[in-house]
Formats: C-alpha cells, sequence, structure tokens
C-alpha cells in the first residue's frame, strides 16, 4: 500500500510518486527495473510501499529521475514521520473507547489525576499514572489479576477495571513508608489488630495504619471502583515491603474484618513472588493447586482469628433452635468481638439467611 490514509490524514510512501513517474514515462516496472539495475520484485514491492528506501536506492533514483538525493530523502522522512502520526491517531483512538470503559473520576477523586472531559487528555493521565505505553495492557487477563479467559461471566470490563484497580493500590502502597517486614512483630500483632473490632473506627484505623506500617505493611483502603468486583488485594515489594489492599465496596464491619484478617493471612504466607488478589466472582480467577491452598488457609485464619474454632462450634452446639439477637449478643462479648462479626459468620456458614432480622446488628463504617 504505497497511501495511507486515516480521516485527514494522509502518508504517501515513495513508492507512490516511483509509480507516477513509470505512468508518466510510459514503461514498465520491468524496464525501470533494469534501469535500476534491481529486480522487477524490488521495483513492485517499492511501488506497492512493501518496502522501505535503501540509501543505494535513494542514489539510484536521483540518477534515473534526475532528482537530488535531498528529494528522496525528505520524502521518505515525511512518509515515516506522517504513517507514525496515524499510528498514534489510531491507537489513540482506540485508546479513548477503552478509556469509555473506566470511571475516570476515581482517579481525580483521589488526586491521582486532573480533571477533564477531553477523552484524549484522560487516556495520557491514566497513561502516565499506570506507567504503561497503552491502557489496552489493563485489558489482558493475564496482566495483574489472573482471570479465566473461557468464564463467559468475566468481561472484558470486569477485567480492565479490576486491573486498574489493584495497579492503582501498588501505586498508592509503593509510596508509603514502612519498616522492614517483621513477621514476628506481625504475628504478635494480630491480637491487638482483633481487638480493634470493637472500637470506632475513628480511634483503630489510624493506630491499625501505624502498627502495620511498623511491620513492613503498607495499609491501602480505596473505595470500590465500578466493574471492578476486586475484595483485597497482597503485592510484595521486594521483601521488606507489603501492600495490603482493601476495597470499601460494602462498608460492613464483618466484611472489612475478614476481608482485613484473610490478607493478612497471606501476608503471614509471605509468598513474595506472587501477586495474590481476591475477588468476588471466585470462579472467573485463573487459580492453580497452590494458590487455592493458600486462599483456603488465609479464609481459616480469618474465620479462626476473629471467632475461635472451638467457641464458634460450642455457640452453634448451644443453640439447635436457632439464634436470636440476645444469644448473638451474649457470644460476641464473651469473645469481645463485634455482634455483627458474628451474624456475618452465621451467614456464610448458611445458619442465617442474608435476609434475617439479625442484620440489625451488623454496622456500617465510614473509614476516611
Amino acid at each position: 500500500m504505497n497511501k495511507i490514509e486515516y480521516e485527514e490524514l494522509i502518508a504517501f510512501h515513495p513508492g507512490y510518486y516511483v509509480k507516477d513517474y513509470i505512468e508518466d514515462q510510459g514503461i514498465t516496472q520491468e524496464e525501470l527495473a533494469k534501469r535500476l539495475q534491481t529486480t522487477p520484485k524490488y521495483v513492485s514491492d517499492l511501488v506497492n510501499g512493501r518496502i522501505n528506501l535503501t540509501d543505494e536506492m535513494v542514489l539510484k533514483l536521483s540518477i534515473v529521475f534526475g532528482t537530488s538525493t535531498t528529494m528522496w530523502l525528505n520524502l521518505n522522512q515525511k512518509y515515516i514521520e506522517k504513517k507514525l502520526e496515524i499510528e498514534k491517531r489510531i491507537q489513540l483512538d482506540k485508546e479513548c473507547e477503552l478509556v469509555r470503559q473506566i470511571e475516570y473520576k476515581f482517579w481525580v477523586e483521589l488526586g491521582l489525576a486532573k480533571a477533564t472531559r477531553v477523552a484524549t487528555e484522560k487516556v495520557m493521565e491514566l497513561q502516565r499514572y499506570f506507567k504503561v505505553s497503552s491502557l489496552s495492557v489493563l485489558s489482558e487477563r493475564d496482566f495483574l489479576v489472573q482471570y479465566r479467559t473461557s468464564v463467559p461471566e468475566v468481561t472484558d470490563v470486569n477485567v480492565i477495571n479490576a486491573n486498574a484497580w489493584v495497579q492503582t493500590a501498588i501505586n498508592i502502597g509503593s509510596g508509603m513508608d514502612v519498616e522492614p517486614y517483621d513477621k514476628k512483630k506481625l504475628s504478635a500483632a494480630i491480637p491487638e489488630i482483633r481487638g480493634m473490632t470493637v472500637q470506632d473506627p475513628k480511634k483503630f484505623y489510624p493506630r491499625l495504619k501505624e502498627l502495620l506500617a511498623s511491620c513492613g505493611v503498607a495499609l491501602v483502603l480505596l473505595p470500590n471502583l465500578k466493574n471492578c468486583g476486586v475484595n483485597g488485594a497482597v503485592k510484595w515489594l521486594g521483601k521488606d515491603k507489603v501492600v495490603l489492599a482493601l476495597n470499601d465496596r460494602r462498608k460492613y464491619a464483618d466484611t472489612f474484618w475478614f476481608a482485613l484478617f484473610h490478607e493478612l493471612g497471606h501476608v503471614l504466607q509471605q509468598r513474595v513472588k506472587v501477586l495474590l488478589v481476591s475477588e468476588k466472582n471466585k470462579a472467573g480467577l485463573e487459580t492453580d493447586a497452590l494458590i487455592q491452598k493458600l486462599e483456603t488457609e488465609a479464609d481459616l485464619f480469618s474465620q479462626d482469628t476473629l471467632i475461635p474454632k472451638d467457641e464458634y462450634l460450642e455457640f452453634i452446639e448451644d443453640n439447635p433452635r436457632g439464634f436470636t439477637s440476645d444469644s448473638v449478643r451474649a457470644f460476641a462479648k464473651k469473645i469481645n468481638i463485634l455482634p455483627g462479626i458474628v451474624v456475618g459468620r452465621l451467614q456464610q456458614d448458611q445458619y442465617l439467611t442474608y435476609q434475617t432480622n439479625l442484620n440489625s446488628l451488623k454496622i456500617k463504617y465510614v473509614i476516611s
């Protein structure tokens, strides 16, 4: 193709002008090939824009056509520059389509991107923030969040926003100052963290971030991103620092604490080379035996840390006819935990429905 067109842009390959010469002179490509001391195939490829000009051919063309070498060099350079401009425009238009699948104001409200209504500016802002040459990277199902490509419920929109959310968490966590990771110190801090479940978030959250930072953990709590689906993630930045990210999608206290201890379970596993992502649609995640094992271990760690197994089983046995507000409150007080966490566990284990009137014991957090 010796001419490339896209919207108002046109790139003329030098072969376009060679073709004009052949037609004006009334000669064949074979004859021109002889004059240039090359093959007919080379001339055909040149005329049709399939090859670039070489310095040797620039010299030969200038002699045969009675022109300067500068003219052919300029034609070739203008073609290359215009072709790149067209490719960039095409790519940018594709990027603009992709950016429409992302809730751009998410990054504006976090102060991570400037406010704009211009699609191309949104593209450039997000490329800069995510440090990617193309936003299409976010649509790759093996970029950060590993998705099975055969699962129909997970759409490209889900993949794009999940990767965007996780990358945002990593970027924020990367900029946080923490002490070198100390597994023993973190393990010793678990009881204090559990004790925070009965405190107001205004009191416990600053202390939680401080305590985790002293153990080498950068805690990042992010708002929910539409079509994201990610509940949390753990990403190691070398051996001495780990980012623990949580999504405040549902805002319920029991969800927050279960998710936090689940991710802390992953931190204590200390799988430095593995990015662990908790997603609401687990069926869509690409998991191997190791990941499944790590997820199960993290679930059990969270459950048993919040509600000790033996005491939980005893509580179940003591209430064969069902659970009341008083029985839940009494058990929660006994083990020093929020009643809503007990309700959430009973719902998870299907002892209660999600429409139970005991939902009144569940509270929501507003953490800023």
